[in-house]
């Protein structure tokens, strides 16, 4: 749908298998969807976001150079005011160019803040607390896409690192089961959540994407070996929850491919644990597959390709993961593959065959 009359269209067509006269104000549709169109890609704002850290550095390095480090008040107040500043910025301008100045005007400040904490001898877990504060009284006040972005991976970044600070690296494994139920209902609930308030509308986006990210940085730390004392007997503590989201999922994706009889629905969810009882050992690639299912359903591209490409490297950073034999491996490998084969074959068959009903 890209212009005035494919729009007329689609509005006749909905008129037309109505059961009732629908009145539409197509102007104000158009200039919606015109100034939809005018945004820039995701890509063009992570870019920015990129733009925006490392100028962020560079104007660090010359504070530091400065000697303003050696003020921990001055450091506090300065990062407050590039924080707030930042906001006020967002609030007042739309632009992509000003993105990037208040992106890297919210990072010098938590930047600033972060040294200020650490000149004020404050505990980990406390600083946590802060940044995780600060995140959810930002998301709380602006509606822009990149600062919202950011401070959700602030805010779930501040549990990983306080759960990190207090030694209880076990606890990662709850985050991770939170985060792939909460996920779930988020994504599979798109519909309910934008059109609850005008507020939603505006952060499901970048919510979205922030939730996806943090709960692979979650999966990383479990699916890398090593990086914390995690209790390796204990590794398959949040794959119960993860399967669950995938069958979950699973049944959303029957009903949409329009399988009803009892018998078909019982082989894919028989065959499904079969295929995934495997990858309990592995709750990183049960993650991935999770990403993957969540976001073929509401074709979300960016969160879909996330899931590829996580998928194959937590394929392969268990490959090369010595606490498993090669059995396990082989087993591991092998049920992942059948598993995504399988569910390519049915959805392409299922696709496939809606196309040739219309034809």
């Amino acid at each position: 749908m890209n212009s005035y009359t494919n729009i007329k269209s689609l509005l006749d067509y909905l008129q037309g298998i109505a059961n009732k006269p629908l009145a539409f104000d197509e102007e104000a549709i158009a200039l919606a969807y015109q100034k939809n169109s005018d945004k820039q890609s995701l890509a063009i704002k992570i870019l920015s976001v990129v733009g925006g850290i490392l100028a962020s550095f560079a104007f660090l390095g010359f504070l530091l150079l400065a000697g303003l480090y050696d003020s921990a008040v001055g450091l506090l107040i300065f990062g407050l005011l590039s924080i707030i500043g930042a906001i006020i910025i967002n609030k007042v301008f739309d632009k992509i160019i000003i993105d990037t100045f208040s992106v890297s005007s919210y990072i010098i400040g938590l930047f600033m803040i972060g040294f200020s904490c650490s000149q004020f001898k404050m505990e980990g877990e406390a600083m946590s607390l802060v940044f995780f504060f600060i995140a959810l009284g930002t998301l709380g006040v602006v509606r822009n896409y990149m600062l919202s972005f950011i401070s959700i991976l602030i805010a779930c970044g501040s549990i990983l690192s306080l759960l990190i600070s207090a030694n209880q690296y076990d606890l990662i494994h709850g985050y991770v089961a939170i985060m792939a139920l909460f996920i779930s209902y988020f994504i599979l609930g798109e519909a309910k959540i934008i059109t609850a308030n005008k507020v939603m509308a505006k952060l499901y986006d970048p919510m979205r994407i922030g939730f996806i990210f943090s709960f692979l940085f979650g999966l990383v730390l479990l699916g890398k070996r090593g990086i914390f004392p995690i209790n390796n007997n204990f590794i398959w503590l949040s794959a119960p929850f993860i399967l669950g989201a995938i069958i979950y999922t699973l049944t959303s994706l029957v009903k949409v491919l329009d399988i009803h009889q009892t018998k078909h629905k019982i082989y894919i969810y028989l065959a499904s644990l079969l295929l995934l009882l495997p990858v309990v050992a592995a709750p990183a690639i049960a993650g991935a597959i999770l990403i993957m299912l969540l976001c073929f359903f509401v074709n979300y591209k960016t969160g879909f390709i996330l899931g590829i490409v996580s998928l194959i490297y937590f394929i392969a950073q268990y490959y090369y993961d010595l606490h498993f034999t090669l059995l396990a491996k082989s087993i591991l490998l092998f049920a992942s593959g059948i598993l995504l084969i399988v569910f390519y074959l049915f959805t392409y068959r299922k696709l496939t065959g809606h196309e040739n009903e219309k034809i």
